[in-house]
């Protein structure tokens, strides 16, 4: 029986020390590829043209629109429904003057401050906020 232990403890070693070398280098690399996967599909979001027309936009996508080109009369806003149109989750990149001089975090309460209705109501909001010149 001590023979047995040995054995698969000794083959339970050799596995592991044929194995450490590829197995830290491909998860290492697994670790970037899902990096870079995420970081695709997050700039994916935002570079998609935001050009589909007020018909193919959801009704959440709409409301949050106007209030924000109410508000801060942007010359870039793009808003899409990230949740698969369920409404629950919102990305939206907004450019305007009204962001000038003042910090990301401030800029983002603002927008927080307009869409504080809306909020309310999602589950998350993932935002970017560009000062225009």
């Amino acid at each position: 029986m001590l023979t047995n232990t040995l054995r698969t403890v000794s083959f339970r070693r050799t596995l592991t020390l044929a194995s450490s070398a590829p197995c830290s280098t491909s998860t290492s690399t697994l670790q970037n590829a899902v990096a870079v996967r995420t970081f695709s599909l997050s700039s994916r979001l935002f570079n998609q043209a935001s050009s589909a027309g007020a018909d193919e936009s959801t009704e959440g996508e709409q409301k949050i629109r106007e209030i924000l080109t109410a508000k801060f009369n942007p010359s870039v806003l793009k808003v899409q429904d990230v949740s698969g149109g369920c409404g629950s989750f919102y990305a939206i990149q907004l450019s305007s003057k009204a962001f000038q001089g003042l910090s990301t975090v401030k800029a983002h309460r603002m927008v927080n401050a307009e869409l504080k209705d809306v909020i309310k109501d999602i589950h998350g909001l993932q935002l970017r906020t560009v000062a225009e010149d």
